[in-house]
């Protein structure tokens, strides 16, 4: 009997999937005019089988960001190193749940209280973890986000107007910049894609990181959200220094001496 393949399993799927396309975007960026890669040279790097691998660029295929020729894969021309929201796991892990849970306790309770959130997987935990306070108001550019914060009841929401990206389905752009320019927030919560102490918090998208540059001008406490294997990566586009973040919630996974390093720029570090 021939033995499964890890990745196939619901449990371990759901937690690896979107680092796996990541990591495969990754592979595939600036090679646009080269030579596509082959399966088998993506199969060892990744680690998974044709199988897997199958499934994952098919997805890829769906969304247009990669192009599947005879035998190998390449980027497509203009394609991003971000997955697509609705590629992402539906079930957070168990890290992100305890980071939303640690997250909520830094939020005051029993008064009122204005909270500017972007999107993220991370970010929705914090929301989820916050769904029995009462006087919270939540400020958002992320569709999702506002779906289910709005389904609270007891929870007030405003949403930025602005262009929705397809990726995040995160309103971007003047109108969402320029509504959160206009409100003052007690506390705004941060999803990245990398926190480092060389680079501070950076995500993939430009337009996106305008958005929430916007949101955290107006913040008087700026808490950042990320699982471990966020800490001590970069991408090129920046969302805050370090000196603007009062607190980072991660989990026991992310590197101690990273976690030192940026304890040292002055952040408070919190691991769930």
């Amino acid at each position: 009997m021939q033995p499964s393949d890890p990745d196939t399993t619901p449990r371990t799927a759901g937690r690896k999937r979107s680092e796996r396309m990541r990591r495969l975007l990754a592979l595939l960026a600036g090679r646009v005019q080269e030579a596509p890669l082959t399966l088998d040279e993506l199969v060892a790097e990744l680690g998974v089988s044709k199988a897997t691998l199958r499934r994952d660029l098919a997805a890829l295929e769906d969304e247009q960001l990669v192009v599947r020729t005879h035998g190998g894969v390449r980027a497509r021309e203009g394609g991003a190193l971000e997955i697509p929201v609705r590629l992402r796991t539906a079930q957070a892990s168990v890290a992100k749940q305890a980071i939303g849970r640690v997250t909520a306790r830094l939020i005051p309770s029993g008064e009122q209280h204005t909270l500017a959130v972007c999107g993220g997987t991370t970010t929705t935990e914090v929301i989820r973890a916050l769904r029995r306070r009462t006087g919270l108001t939540v400020i958002t550019n992320a569709l999702p986000l506002a779906a289910e914060a709005a389904a609270w009841s007891n929870i007030r929401v405003i949403i930025t107007g602005g262009l929705v990206r397809a990726h995040s389905l995160e309103a971007v752009g003047p109108l969402s910049e320029g509504a959160f320019n206009s409100f003052t927030v007690a506390t705004a919560v941060l999803g990245a894609d990398g926190v480092s102490a060389e680079h501070g918090v950076t995500t993939h998208d430009e337009t996106e990181a305008r958005a929430n540059r916007a949101m955290l001008s107006r913040a008087q406490r700026v808490i950042v959200v990320a699982d471990g294997t966020k800490i001590g990566r970069s991408t090129h586009a920046p969302l805050a220094d370090l000196a603007r973040v009062d607190d980072l919630v991660t989990d026991k996974h992310a590197d101690a001496a990273e976690l030192d390093r940026i304890r040292g720029a002055g952040v408070r570090v919190h691991v769930a």
